[in-house]
């Protein structure tokens, strides 16, 4: 009889902990906004000239894959993908998005 294999590790040594996961409606709503208004129009992603605004795609589509990765309700075990794909990082993306957009 073979020994069972040992437990994963989180970072540190320790034994990862269950993070609760359920669906995320802010998130979850904000990211399919984002999809369906930027589908309809495109346009949303450029500046003035008409040309691409990359920085504000770039807040926008990190908003949005934030969002639907916390919206649906999945949780990283790693704390850095845990953070760059939480409810609190779709927020920063919007945000950080307004302030390209609109100098808020």
């Amino acid at each position: 009889m073979t020994p069972a294999p040992a437990p994963a590790t989180g970072l540190l040594g320790a034994a990862p902990v269950p993070v609760a996961s359920r669906v995320h409606l802010p998130s979850l709503l904000a990211a399919l906004a984002i999809m369906l208004v930027g589908s309809i129009y495109p346009l949303l992603f450029a500046d003035a000239s008409g040309q691409a605004d990359h920085g504000l795609a770039m807040a926008l589509f990190w908003a949005m894959s934030a969002g639907l990765v916390r919206g649906v309700g999945f949780v990283p075990r790693w704390f850095g993908w845990r953070w760059l794909f939480s409810g609190w990082a779709c927020v920063a993306g919007l945000l950080l998005a307004a302030w390209l957009r609109w100098g808020i």
